[in-house]
């Protein structure tokens, strides 16, 4: 893969450490960093391991200053302790790279971010513009069905009564059972279903307990299988320079780009 030997090596080569102040790709990163702490975190070396610990960092400091998903920051926290903690008492040291100490500091480290992060407090706006409550009830509607996520919708629901009924319309639901699951064994015909009697968003978490939701990001890596080659695609850019993210030779570059996911971006480097 040209190069791409280990996701450390990859996490510097693809520099994720700029990746993260993007907000199209802020939650891939977060999500793989993620995936990272649950499962490969002794697979990387120990200049892979501190320019992870370093990125880190800087995904906390983003959402302390610019308040942007906390929530996803706080899981990828939560694992990492988990997984942290585990290492270092149950499972043994010997699996660790580097002095146990660095990592009981590491670990002290997490808990300050988490509990910086618990005490964040969001400043209210002071905007006397148009405000989201001032819009027609169908665009607001509208911009509730925009969301894929069905946490999203439930604190949106709790800031106004108004939202709260919003965000309890049964067809709200039913789309996001079919956006998430509808390609799912068993869940094919959620579309085909017009039974009055569903209760949807019951359906929604039922069906979640079982299957894996639809990842969204505004932009990811691509591979590209006429190249070999592991890039981002930038897609505003790809717009004007139709390059998309790199200069592949081929006839049809469009034809030979695959999205990788989070997941897939780690079995990459699986030998």
């Amino acid at each position: 893969r040209h190069g791409y030997c280990t996701i450390g090596e990859a996490l510097n080569r693809l520099d994720f450490s700029s990746a993260i102040q993007d907000l199209r790709r802020f939650n891939y990163v977060a999500k793989l960093f993620q995936l990272i702490a649950r499962s490969q975190l002794t697979s990387l070396s120990g200049a892979a391991q501190k320019n992870y610990f370093n990125i880190l960092e800087k995904i906390v400091r983003k959402v302390l200053e610019d308040h942007y998903n906390p929530r996803l920051v706080k899981e990828l926290l939560q694992d990492l302790s988990s997984t942290l903690h585990s290492l270092t008492i149950h499972v043994g040291r010997c699996v660790l790279v580097g002095n146990v100490n660095i990592w009981l500091c590491r670990l002290e480290t997490i808990v300050k971010w988490q509990q910086e992060l618990n005490n964040m407090q969001i400043p209210k706006q002071m905007y006397t513009g148009l405000s989201f409550n001032d819009l027609p009830l169908y665009m607001q509607n509208k911009i509730l069905c925009k969301l894929s996520d069905a946490c999203d919708i439930i604190n949106l629901g709790q800031a106004t009564p108004t939202l709260h009924v919003l965000s309890e319309n049964r067809t709200l639901w039913k789309k996001l059972c079919q956006f998430h699951f509808s390609d799912k064994p068993f869940c094919r015909n959620l579309g085909l279903t017009r039974a009055d009697n569903v209760d949807w968003k019951l359906m929604y978490f039922t069906l979640q307990k079982h299957y894996p939701m639809k990842e969204q990001y505004g932009d990811t890596l691509h591979f590209c299988k006429h190249c070999s080659i592991l890039f981002w695609k930038d897609r505003h850019v790809a717009l004007f320079l139709k390059d998309f993210g790199h200069p592949c030779t081929a006839n049809d570059p469009d034809s030979c780009l695959m999205p990788i996911s989070p997941q897939h971006f780690i079995d990459l480097f699986k030998f």
